[in-house]
């Protein structure tokens, strides 16, 4: 089976996105590949580095989710970065060979400056995230990585250090990772902008039925609807756009006659959305409240994926001091 790794930052607790985004596309291929999936918490320090703790607090949840949401620890390695150093060891050997220049253009990079302006990221840290990213993946000589296509171009980088890499020490040691492209929809927060936790607009995995309940109810709608009696437009309703994920098509044609008619009214839809939405949520909330009462559980998984990828890691570390001559 063909290696597949990917990971995620503890920098917030996981939201609806997330899971609708990526983690179920996860749950779905771990049948298919050999994969590897980490909580990638050496990398919310680029831009947490002044609350370590709360990173720490932040992992233990998105290993809780991880294996809620339907990782199964018999068919995928689920490991926590920190706790596989030879991820920072090629990461040292590959920051030597990385130009900068390719380090200041990564679209993100710029992106996230503008962004984000309460911390300051004129750091390595934040600028060779990269570099980083690139060891994590290589390390395990993964041949895909699971992206959207709006990602294809940060996974390029990644590309470019392996070929260097390859290039410098003429060998094809190093596979360039390529994009294992996956649909990844646009999941739209409470007030219609992308769910994200940074915009408050997120459903988190760890909402109970009440709260996720009255975040859908007063979910923006159509801003031209503001009367039962007034007809609106599913296609401009970000409610809608909800529905096209959760809903079954018969719904979805139900939705859209009411509302063009006005026979229906927001809530009528949105009772709809809420029940798929509940139904979805209710086993991962079961699997939570299990891994809460018994945390010793969530520890073991941890630790053994965390041996498992540690072996792999090391053998690559090996193989590569070998092949550039490095005696340590």
């Amino acid at each position: 089976m063909d290696r597949v790794l990917s990971g995620m930052q503890p920098s917030g607790p996981l939201h609806l996105g997330n899971l609708i985004g990526a983690l179920s596309n996860w749950v779905r291929i771990q049948d298919k590949y050999e994969c590897y999936f980490f909580v990638a918490d050496w990398h919310a320090l680029t831009t947490g580095y002044g609350n370590p703790s709360q990173i720490r607090d932040y992992t233990i949840d998105l290993l809780m989710n991880f294996l809620s949401a339907g990782l199964d620890p018999e068919k995928s390695t689920i490991f926590i970065q920190s706790q596989v150093p030879e991820h920072a060891e090629l990461h040292i050997f590959l920051s030597m060979i990385t130009p900068l220049g390719w380090l200041e253009r990564v679209p993100t990079y710029k992106e996230k400056k503008e962004q984000i302006k309460d911390k300051d990221l004129d750091t390595y840290g934040f600028l060779g995230y990269p570099v980083l990213q690139t060891a994590d993946i290589i390390i395990y000589r993964a041949k895909y990585v699971p992206v959207g296509i709006d990602q294809v171009p940060h996974l390029e980088i990644s590309r470019e250090i392996a070929r260097r890499f390859n290039y410098l020490y003429g060998n094809d040691f190093f596979p360039e990772p390529e994009a294992l492209l996956t649909e990844f929809p646009k999941v739209p927060g409470t007030d219609g902008r992308k769910m994200s936790k940074s915009y408050g607009n997120a459903i988190y995995l760890s909402d109970d039925e009440k709260t996720v309940t009255e975040k859908l109810r007063t979910m923006v709608t159509d801003p031209a609807r503001k009367r039962k009696t007034d007809k609106g437009n599913p296609q401009v309703c970000p409610v809608f756009d909800l529905q096209k994920i959760f809903s079954t098509e018969d719904e979805r044609q139900e939705i859209t006659k009411g509302c063009t008619t006005a026979t229906i009214g927001c809530l009528d839809c949105k009772a709809i959305l809420i029940k798929h939405v509940i139904n979805l949520m209710k086993p991962i909330w079961e699997k939570r409240q299990h891994l809460i009462d018994n945390p010793s559980v969530l520890l073991d998984i941890a630790l053994e994926g965390s041996k498992k990828a540690k072996k792999v890691a090391g053998e690559t570390l090996i193989k590569m001091k070998e092949l550039i001559g490095w005696i340590s």
